[in-house]
């Protein structure tokens, strides 16, 4: 999958993410794009650890999409504790 799917699969991930994790966040549309995209990375490098399985093998495979997902919701939580603890000081 080039650059320009991986960016769609990030932003759309990202914003799957944002509506399974609703709340104020301090990033705008470029975080979200940002998070998705590192987020199906991440998904796919624990799906290769944990399950042993390529769980990023293209644009409209389920396993690319859960795997985007999931590293986003990871990332996303990452980001609010990180960016909140910041402002809080």
């Amino acid at each position: 999958m080039g650059i320009i799917g991986w960016i769609l699969v990030g932003l759309i991930a990202g914003m799957i993410a944002k509506l399974l994790m609703p709340g104020k966040d301090p990033g705008g549309i470029i975080i979200t794009i940002l998070i998705g995209i590192a987020g199906g990375l991440l998904g796919g490098w624990l799906g290769k650890v944990i399950f042993h399985v390529d769980s990023i093998d293209g644009f409209f495979e389920l396993s690319t999409w859960v795997a985007a997902i999931v590293g986003s919701l990871i990332l996303l939580a990452a980001y609010r504790m990180v960016a909140g603890s910041r402002h809080r000081h």
